[in-house]
Parts: structure tokens; C-alpha cells; sequence
């Protein structure tokens, strides 16, 4: 296979409803050509009806998309130079994996001989390459859409619509798929918009990410500029995992556990009672005989093993229940008392608008 070069992609003021109900209010967008961009939200956000759009799929009410610099809006699916893979496989069962990826050069009346040697390589890049006259039900799940993701390359587009494509698999398949997505999208430059649910996967393999809320696009940017410095409490809440604790803020700061912490956002803070949201790795566990004053004190109720860290769940003597992420190493009992110190990083305020079902919030605290 060439390596085609990535397209530029832009959507300016992007809108579609569906009966009534906005699924895209005003999306923008630039993606730069070769640029790995994740669409990540929570279901019913817009990002698979801003990919569908994209794709040719659905008509837009109102807005432009511009593909290559070239406007694309009214364009038909077949004229913009996409490849897209889907959640479900969508393999024909009567083909074989070669016969499966050829289907669109032949729908392009490549020849015969062209079409043989170009599924073999697409085949071969994503892993396949013995596997060509395998019928999709001789094939497991993960090699089934490694086909359907050799079929979107194989006709070589300068963009890459990804709509989901690792939800169906298990865990372990996900990640070295993702992986191997990635490192295929690098290899040939081409541009990329991934939509996932999943933070992990998002925050894992893009460039960019952009969160999406109700068919707007609340944030975009790298994936540690989301993470350490979200620009909205949704971001604060969706990406990542973290404890949400009463507070009180009070000017450019909050006063929480005792403790008063810097906000992330000050001016667009009102002062008074708030719901704090705490980094589980912003919390650290100190030694139990400390003197310190500012530590706190709290009796270990659980803690799990996650392979690199820990990430126990500790409650405090006034019942405030906090996750701390931790070395594996540090390996407290049930039961054991512990002592906690905050980091003095700056800290988000959890809107209240947001349903916590949606957020990422590790411990919705409490105070017996």
C-alpha cells in the first residue's frame, strides 16, 4: 500500500435534528491533515451523527463541512474520499477476508490482479496476512474488524472515520486493537476521527480529543491538557476519575476537608457552598505516626489491585469516603488507620447540572 497523505477536515457551525430534538448545535471543528482526533461523550451527546455527517450519511440542517479544502456538505458518501468501520463488522458471511477487503476496489473497477495485491498488503498490515480465505464465522471477533478495518484502507482515503470500532470486543483484544490502530494511522499519515464512549481509549491512542455535551463540543485539546486542565466541570467530571466532596468556595479558593485548595476556574466560580472534585493521585497516603497537622485521618475499607497502582477507598473519621490511587507497594488492611495529605494542585467545582450517572466521579461522597 501507499502512504496517502492525510486530508484537512473542518466543520463550521454544524447543525442536525432529529424530530424535533438538536443532535448537533453549532458543532466546529478543524482537523489537521494526519491529525488523530477522538470524539469522546457520553451516549446521545452527537458524536456518531457528527461522524455520520462527516461520512455523508446524514444531510446537516445547517452549517458546511469542508474536506481537503473543498466543500463537501451536499457531496455523496462515494465522492469524499472516505473509509469508515463501524461498531458491527458488517462482513459479508459468503466472503472470504480477501474477497471482503477487495469489495470496494471492485465497486471502483480496479482490475483483477491490482485488487489481489492490494488486499494481501492491507491484509498483511493489520495483521492478516494468513488469513485471506477465511470465512468471517472462521474468525474471531478481533479479526473480523481488523478485515473490516483492512477494507476501509485498502481504497487508500485521505480520512479515517472510526465509529466505535473496539466496543464489541473484550478488553484484552481492545487494547492491542486500539494500539495497532494507531500505529497503522501514524505509518500511513492518514487523518483520523475516532468516536468512543471509552475515556481510556480516547485519552490512549488521539492527538487531540474533544469532548462533546448535548451536540457542542465543550472542550478540545490534548489529552493531558483535558485531563489536568478541563475548561468546563463536565470535562472536569467526565474525563478521569475523581472523589466529589462538600466544600465552600471562597474567592479564588475552596475550602475543603479542612484544607483550602486553588480553583481551576475562579472567575466563573461563585462563592459559597460546592461540590469538589479531588484526583484520586492528588491524594497521597502518609505515614499513620505523622505529626503533621494537615494530614488527615481515616480507616482503610477496601483497596484493589490494578496491576501498576492501588486504589483503595478510605473513609475519614467524620464518614467522608475518599479513593486514593497509590503505589503497589503501598498495601494498607482493611481496617488499618491511615493518613492522608492533599495535593495543593487546583481543583475543578462539579456542576450541578450534570447527572452524576454520566460522570466519571470514583466517590460520590457523604457525611454521616
Amino acid at each position: 500500500m501507499t502512504n496517502p497523505q492525510g486530508a484537512a477536515v473542518v466543520l463550521t457551525d454544524v447543525t442536525k435534528s432529529f424530530a424535533g430534538h438538536r443532535a448537533l448545535d453549532g458543532v466546529n471543528l478543524a482537523v489537521e491533515p494526519g491529525e488523530f482526533i477522538a470524539l469522546l461523550g457520553p451516549s446521545g451527546c452527537g458524536k456518531t451523527t457528527a461522524l455520520r455527517a462527516l461520512a455523508g450519511l446524514e444531510n446537516v440542517d445547517a452549517g458546511s463541512i469542508h474536506i481537503d479544502g473543498k466543500d463537501a456538505t451536499d457531496a455523496p458518501a462515494n465522492k469524499r474520499d472516505l473509509g469508515m468501520v463501524f461498531q458491527s463488522y458488517s462482513l459479508f458471511p459468503h466472503m472470504t477476508a480477501a474477497e471482503n477487503v477487495e469489495f470496494g476496489l471492485r465497486m471502483r473497477r480496479v482490475g483483477a490482479e491490482d485488487r489481489r495485491r492490494r488486499a494481501a498488503a492491507a491484509l498483511k498490515m493489520v495483521g492478516l496476512d494468513g488469513h485471506s480465505d477465511r470465512y468471517s464465522h472462521e474468525q474471531s471477533g478481533g479479526q473480523q474488524q481488523r478485515v473490516a478495518l483492512a477494507r476501509a484502507l485498502v481504497t487508500e482515503p485521505r480520512v479515517l472515520l472510526l465509529d466505535e470500532p473496539l466496543s464489541a470486543l473484550d478488553a484484552k483484544v481492545r487494547v492491542q486493537l486500539r494500539d495497532e490502530i494507531r500505529r497503522i494511522q501514524t505509518e500511513l499519515g492518514i487523518t483520523t476521527i475516532f468516536v468512543t464512549h471509552d475515556q481510556e481509549e480516547a485519552l490512549a491512542v488521539a492527538d487531540r480529543v474533544a469532548v462533546m455535551r448535548d451536540g457542542r463540543i465543550e472542550q478540545i485539546g490534548t489529552p493531558e491538557e483535558l485531563y489536568r486542565r478541563p475548561a468546563t466541570p463536565f470535562v472536569a467530571q467526565f474525563v478521569g476519575l475523581s472523589n466529589r466532596v462538600a466544600g465552600t468556595v471562597e474567592g479564588d479558593t475552596v475550602l475543603v476537608l479542612g484544607q483550602r485548595l486553588p480553583l481551576l476556574e475562579p472567575s466563573t466560580t461563585p462563592d459559597g457552598p460546592a461540590s469538589v472534585l479531588i484526583r484520586p493521585e492528588d491524594i497521597t497516603l502518609a505515614a499513620p505516626d505523622s505529626s503533621d497537622a494537615g494530614l488527615l485521618r481515616g480507616r482503610v475499607l477496601s483497596t484493589s489491585f490494578l496491576g501498576s497502582l492501588r486504589r483503595s477507598q478510605i473513609q475519614l473519621a467524620d464518614g467522608t469516603v475518599l479513593a486514593v490511587q497509590h503505589p503497589v507497594r503501598d498495601d494498607p488492611a482493611p481496617g488499618a488507620e491511615v493518613a492522608l495529605a492533599l495535593a495543593r494542585v487546583p481543583v475543578a467545582v462539579a456542576d450541578t447540572d450534570t447527572d452524576t450517572d454520566t460522570a466519571n466521579v470514583a466517590v460520590e461522597s457523604s457525611q454521616s
